[in-house]
């Protein structure tokens, strides 16, 4: 019986160790800067959106506060929104990176998630400079946005790509 269920299970084993791994790595990633405030990816992040939110017009400054590890948004002389690690989208792109990786495939694995990752991660620019604009032009819908949107928005293009993946690349039979 236990033989059905063993392609399952494989599945499920390989999604859990490679998720526990880059979730650990990443844990000891932000562990060794905190005494630096916001760790540099957050801020790589950060500064992308300032400039993307510059050239679309909306004068942006960044504002470090290390003690509390954020980065505050001052768009159009008022501070609309932070910057903190969870802003940044990494822990949705490890598991997008646990899924797609569960169902190995050889090369084309890595590609797919490259490109995945790519766009995962032009969503979340997308996300944070869409945010810092309802916060500055329409706050009384910022909740809303932050709360329910925006994540729907992310969380979207995860299930999408997990879709695309299993159904063009992971369950494809090789034969056809």
């Amino acid at each position: 019986m236990l033989k059905d269920f063993k392609p399952v299970l494989n599945i499920l084993l390989r999604f859990i160790v490679i998720y526990l791994v880059l979730l650990l790595g990443y844990q000891f990633y932000l562990n060794s800067g905190k005494a630096n405030g916001l760790d540099s990816f957050s801020r790589m992040i950060a500064d992308q959106v300032a400039s993307i939110q510059n050239a679309a017009g909306f004068p942006t400054l960044l504002y470090d506060d290390v003690k509390n590890e954020q980065v505050w948004f001052y768009v159009k002389k008022n501070y609309v929104t932070r910057m903190v690690e969870g802003c940044n989208a990494v822990s949705v792109m490890i598991l997008f990176i646990a899924f797609v990786f569960a169902f190995y495939k050889g090369a084309k694995t890595y590609i797919f998630a490259l490109a995945g990752l790519v766009l995962l991660y032009i969503m979340n620019l997308l996300r944070i400079v869409g945010l810092n604009i309802v916060m500055v032009d329409h706050q009384e819908y910022g909740k809303i946005f932050h709360d329910f949107i925006f994540p729907a928005v992310i969380y979207g293009t995860v299930v999408v790509l997990w879709l695309v993946w299993i159904k063009f690349f992971a369950l494809k039979n090789e034969n056809s």
